[in-house]
């Protein structure tokens, strides 16, 4: 299994990812985890999440939120970041989708950027707390579902204290400095306000969305030819994210599952071709879903799932779902009070 461990935040973090950059010599960059396909869910974990990113290009339907949920809901907690969000009250779809297994515990909505945290029936009294928050960072355009910034969720749920991120960054391959100083303008601004600085940090942050890094360096033909000989693990060290994480400029100590699925952007909408505009943009992992573990001694995690789902056609983005199981160490967990 896949486990990804860090150190826990300095006290005078105001959020769990923010990291000091005083030397820039000494960072991780982004720690690539294998996968383990095999999850005997909350039997050899204390907490297991599916999590699921989609930019939906202003479209939904009943039909592919089924799909994207999926049938085998044996796990925790449910979260779901969309981007691109139509005038729709997805909310209520998307409670429909899981009524029979989960429901709504926690929503942090601005316009098109939405994120949603379903729990199992009769959960409640697990959840200890939940807070949300939200950043913008400009980009509106003509267009109200092209939103850009980041929506939060920050929840305590059977002891384990969590943050979701939902972001949606600049587009374009050309952007990387501007993607950069919007990671690192979100991470100091969320929950910044009214910030408790006795607070215990949370122990594991969650970045999921349309982060819109590319690939770059490469034409889009030899890119295309390579997916379509199932060679696209090789187009990895053109990934711009990778990059700048290597270089000590955003998600240093950030986990991520190998990217073994194909680029999720982007396709012509209704089908599985990459676009035959007259743009052919390069194939690109603009969607992608990243973890820390901010102290390793409280708490591990694995990672049983980073796929692409493919079967959904409406939007030009592929959706991206990731399945991470949490366990208490055992050195960890506070005294019984029996």
């Amino acid at each position: 299994m896949g486990n990804c461990n860090g150190n826990r935040a300095g006290k005078r973090s105001k959020f769990v990812m923010r990291e000091q950059m005083d030397s820039m010599s000494k960072h991780e960059g982004i720690k690539t985890v294998k996968v383990d396909n095999l999850c005997n869910f909350s039997r050899n974990s204390d907490l297991c999440v599916c999590i699921v990113t989609w930019n939906m290009n202003g479209k939904v339907s009943f039909e592919d939120l089924v799909e994207l949920v999926g049938s085998d809901r044996k796990f925790d907690l449910l979260v779901v970041g969309l981007q691109e969000v139509p005038r729709k009250n997805v909310a209520v779809l998307l409670q429909a989708v899981v009524a029979d297994t989960h429901i709504l515990q926690g929503k942090a909505i601005m316009q098109s950027l939405q994120l949603y945290v379903f729990s199992p029936l009769n959960s409640e009294l697990f959840i200890k707390e939940l807070k949300v928050d939200k950043h913008s960072v400009g980009g509106f355009g003509r267009l109200i579902r092209r939103t850009k910034g980041a929506v939060a969720i920050r929840i305590n749920y059977k002891g384990i204290r969590m943050v979701f991120v939902s972001c949606h960054l600049s587009a374009h391959a050309r952007n990387v400095e501007e993607r950069n100083s919007q990671c690192r303008h979100i991470s100091h601004n969320l929950f910044s306000r009214n910030w408790n600085p006795y607070a215990r940090p949370a122990q594991i942050t969650v970045w999921l969305g349309d982060l819109n890094y590319r690939i770059q360096g490469i034409d889009t033909y030899p890119v295309r030819n390579l997916i379509k000989k199932d060679l696209h693990r090789l187009l990895t060290s053109k990934d711009q994210l990778l990059q700048e994480a290597e270089k000590g400029q955003v998600f240093d100590g950030f986990c991520e599952g190998t990217l073994t699925f194909k680029p999720t952007y982007k396709y012509n909408v209704g089908s599985s071709s990459y676009d035959t505009s007259h743009k052919v943009r390069v194939p690109s992992w603009t969607d992608r879903i990243l973890f820390k573990i901010h102290d390793g001694d409280e708490i591990s995690a694995s990672l049983h799932c980073y796929e692409s789902i493919d079967d959904i056609y409406s939007s030009d983005h592929k959706p991206v779902k990731a399945h991470l199981c949490l366990k208490v160490n055992q050195q960890a967990a506070p005294p019984s009070t029996d």
